[in-house]
């Protein structure tokens, strides 16, 4: 036995590379689960640091949390009213274990702050649903269900900025169904089957069959009197928003979002329909559109945006990024869709610091890469953290994800037609709209960020029920082609697990990286995982 390098593993944790005698994080796998036999040592101090900076601090503040955005009796009627709380509250930290699998440094630390910013904001958000859930308080209407905002959660929060001094705004479905299949992957399988149920086709987005499954099961906390729905981000969603009408039974605005956006004509048609929301929500209210408050939380917002821009430029431009791929593209849907908070505030004051020592010590965040990628089209959301893993087994660094780049804005504040005007386009930029089903000429920005941010690489989404994204599969190919550009496809059915495993998009890119790309694994420890039954 080598006693100085067993002690040097010990104190920094075991190198990268298999040839270096380093890591085997397969290792730590039970069989057949994906969880964890122990836990990953990283080192002394990086080990420590998870243990009390990530794990505890984590489950400390989630309980404080809880207490203070509603308390514990709430919490414990909600969890026992609705079984998506359980089913990810319990796991998150295996939610953070596998994003932050194998990461050391600045790195971790970084990244680890973007996971708190997300679970602080769940919280809040159903913790602000139970307050006002008439099925958690005997059918009464209370203060807080008066004072609540129901939405899609693909109407942008910033919607309902004019009267956030007085009313709360919640979307139904982004913890139902938009979080918690990244936390656990078996949770939205059962709303998929109930809409199934009543006689929905099988073949539209599961996006919009798992919204609509919330609601046959009647799973959707009753906390508003009111709705605000979208078409967003296709057709299907159209039924969704049916479906939701019907179950619901209360007042209704469906909010437009256009397939074509770039005539001027539609952009003044979709501000008009704004204003028509603005006007449901007054007459819904009692209360009028506040200015001063809208724009007091939108140059607040705009702030988010200024930062996000700093930290794409040191993302593009060196090797001191310290936020890995899984981190950076939650962490800015969720920002940029719900729009401002103030933990989004917190969590970027505790990551500016570490990305500027990370830039001024011109330390390599992520030494291991081979390959710079861009991640494009919509991505599975019960495997959102095989970035991590492809890091870890093959040296796959993804710089950037597409809908990072949505809502690659600010939006003005001197004047009232400026700011609807650029409230307009915020809008038509949502997730999966613009660059997926917004035109040729936004689905191919592919190539200026591919450059933008100094990628060699491709990863492309294959949404097998999505209709737009499917209908230029073939473009995309030819494009590559004539481009000579590495792209590897990563076929997946949204939040449905059952569809394309985890363990057949591992493979698929291992197939690729050994055959394509003729390339030794980093860690072969972790080529193959049976973890289909894991969350």
């Amino acid at each position: 036995m080598d006693f100085k390098k067993a002690l040097k593993d010990f104190w920094y944790g075991k190198p990268h590379t298999a040839e270096e005698g380093g890591r085997r994080l397969g290792d730590n796998y039970l069989p057949k689960t994906g969880l964890y036999k122990h836990r990953e040592w990283r080192g002394v101090k990086d080990t420590f640091y998870y243990f009390h900076n990530i794990w505890m601090y984590n489950y400390l503040h989630m309980v404080m949390d809880v207490m203070r955005y509603g308390g514990l009796v709430n919490f414990v009627k909600g969890v026992w009213r609705y079984r998506w709380v359980g089913q990810t509250y319990l796991p998150v930290l295996h939610w953070f274990d596998r994003g932050l699998e194998g990461m050391r440094g600045e790195a971790l630390r970084a990244s680890a702050w973007h996971y708190r910013a997300m679970v602080n904001a769940t919280i809040y958000q159903f913790m602000t649903m139970f307050n006002a859930d008439t099925k958690l308080h005997g059918g009464k209407k209370n203060d807080d269900w008066y004072h609540t905002i129901a939405h899609n959660e693909t109407v942008w929060g910033g919607m309902f900025y004019p009267w956030s001094d007085k009313f709360k705004n919640v979307s139904m479905e982004m913890i139902p169904y938009f979080v918690t299949c990244h936390v656990n992957s078996h949770t939205v399988h059962n709303y998929i089957d109930a809409v199934q149920s009543i006689g929905l086709p099988g073949d539209p987005c599961p996006m919009c069959q798992a919204e609509s499954g919330l609601f046959v099961l009647d799973d959707v906390p009753d906390y508003s009197p009111f709705i605000i729905t979208c078409n967003e981000a296709c057709d299907a969603s159209v039924s969704t928003s049916v479906l939701q009408d019907w179950f619901a039974d209360k007042p209704l605005f469906a909010l437009a979002m256009p397939m074509q956006f770039d005539d001027p004509l539609v952009k003044k048609y979709v501000m008009k329909d704004i204003e028509k929301c603005w006007k449901f929500v007054e007459d819904q209210t009692g209360v009028p559109f506040n200015w001063n408050v809208m724009v007091e939380r939108l140059e607040s917002q705009n702030e988010l945006m200024k930062f996000e821009w700093e930290k794409w430029e040191v993302a593009a431009k060196t090797n001191s990024y310290p936020i890995n791929g899984v981190a950076q593209a939650l962490y800015r849907i969720y920002q940029s869709q719900f729009g401002d908070l103030p933990i989004w505030h917190e969590v970027d004051g505790k990551v500016r610091p570490i990305m500027e020592k990370c830039v001024r010590n011109k330390i390599n965040t992520f030494p291991n890469t081979r390959h710079r990628v861009i991640a494009w089209s919509c991505a599975p959301l019960y495997y959102s953290n095989w970035c991590t893993w492809a890091y870890n087994t093959w040296g796959l660094n993804v710089i950037m994800n597409m809908d990072s780049l949505m809502f690659d804005m600010t939006i003005r504040t001197d004047n009232y037609e400026n700011m609807l005007e650029d409230a307009a386009q915020y809008h038509m930029w949502a997730p999966m709209r613009r660059m997926a089903v917004g035109g040729m000429q936004h689905i191919f920005e592919l190539w200026e960020n591919m450059e933008r941010f100094n990628c060699d690489m491709v990863a492309m989404y294959d949404q097998l029920q999505c209709k737009g994204m499917q209908g230029v599969h073939g473009l995309f190919e030819d494009e590559f082609r004539d481009r000579n550009v590495p792209a590897f496809w990563i076929p997946h059915a949204l939040p449905d697990s059952r569809t394309v495993s985890r363990a057949e998009i591992r493979r698929l890119i291992n197939d690729y990286m050994t055959t394509v790309m003729h390339e030794e694994p980093l860690d072969p420890s972790l080529l193959e995982l049976d973890d289909d039954m894991t969350w």
